[in-house]
């Protein structure tokens, strides 16, 4: 019993953090503000390969700043839209907002859950987390970019028409929102709390709809996912074989352990099971949590997100497909993060 409320205590800022995160992106969107980033897109001149390069970048900074759910939620379809107004391929697109969405969760603290759960009990503010993670941030960005253009380059080479007009967004309460949630991750060691509350701020003032609200957070989804990290935390406390066999392996060994374990039980869970005290190291399991869900959609809740807007989108997202581009994508951008962080500051790894 003492396990489980430890895993529990370890577990809950994660969720309470994503969960605030998750609203700020529910307001942020009733604004218009990822429909009008969508339309400028649509706007931009350019052919192809440009749209697409821009709307990998706006995937990236939605994920650094309101957390790679929030981002496959919300940008799944502004990215589909993009591609049907301009008459090009969608699957470059559809495939590019969830890849690219844990490819960028290296960023800041509150971009993956995974971060919260690693790094549980570890002092410093998110600015100190940036300091530390963005050489290997921005290799898996950039890494992860080349990846999806070469695979998708016949795609990417079919000409764009004209885009139609962007939508308005309103500068209201959403831009609000996210200004603050961001200078609160960055700032506190301690943020989960304060984003939560802000987040319930946010969808108050803006009285947004309740249904609203349940469809961007499913909370069966979320409280079967705790319940199984909380669980899983407890074995990794009463058994702890994992973390122990995960100590003896080196940087290398570890990122790929991390990747392995995501696969098998989701990275949530995995994350907890592996960490019952702090890792060897902490940055190289990240990295293996954070991308190596990317090789299959039973690795993370982003994948499960993704694939149910994109069906009520009327897409044809497939899961073989998705193995097949991560088969690809998961060793090469690993590696590079891998080596970006080795080379920038070998001791953090």
């Amino acid at each position: 019993m003492a396990g489980a409320w430890h895993a529990a205590g370890q577990v809950w800022p994660a969720f309470a953090l994503v969960a605030g995160l998750l609203l700020v992106g529910v307001v942020a969107e009733e604004d218009g503000l990822f429909a009008a980033a969508g339309g400028l897109l649509a706007r931009v001149p350019g052919g192809t390969r440009t749209s697409y390069l821009l709307s990998l970048a706006l995937v990236a900074c939605v994920t650094a700043v309101l957390n790679l759910d929030t981002s496959v939620f919300f940008l799944t379809p502004v990215l589909v839209h993009l591609a049907r107004s301009r008459g090009i391929a969608e699957a470059p697109f559809l495939y590019g907002a969830v890849f690219m969405s844990n490819a960028a969760s290296l960023f800041l603290p509150g971009s993956n859950l995974t971060n919260l759960i690693v790094l549980h009990g570890h002092d410093g503010s998110g600015a100190l987390f940036l300091s530390r993670m963005w050489p290997a941030a921005i290799a898996s960005v950039v890494a992860t970019t080349l990846v999806l253009v070469a695979v998708f380059r016949r795609e990417l080479a079919a000409p764009a028409s004209r885009g139609t007009t962007p939508m308005q967004a309103r500068l209201g309460i959403g831009g609000v929102a996210v200004g603050v949630v961001t200078a609160l991750v960055l700032v506190l060691p301690s943020p989960a709390l304060p984003v939560l509350a802000a987040g319930a701020a946010a969808v108050l003032t803006a009285r947004v709809e309740r249904e609203r609200i349940a469809a961007a957070i499913d909370l069966r989804v979320l409280l079967g996912l705790f319940v199984a990290a909380v669980a899983l935390g407890a074995v990794g406390r009463w058994w702890r074989g994992p973390a122990r066999l995960l100590d003896r392996f080196g940087r290398i060994g570890t990122a790929a352990a991390g990747a392995v374990a995501a696969l098998c039980v989701n990275n949530l869970p995995a994350a907890v099971l592996l960490t019952p005290s702090p890792p060897a190291h902490p940055r190289a399991l990240l990295l293996g949590l954070n991308l190596g869900p990317n090789l299959a959609v039973t690795g993370s809740l982003s994948a499960f997100l993704w694939l149910r807007v994109a069906r009520g989108l009327g897409a044809d997202p497939s899961v073989r497909a998705y193995s097949r581009i991560g088969a690809v994508l998961v060793p090469v951008s690993l590696a590079a993060a891998v080596a970006a962080l080795w080379l920038v500051a070998p001791g953090r790894l």
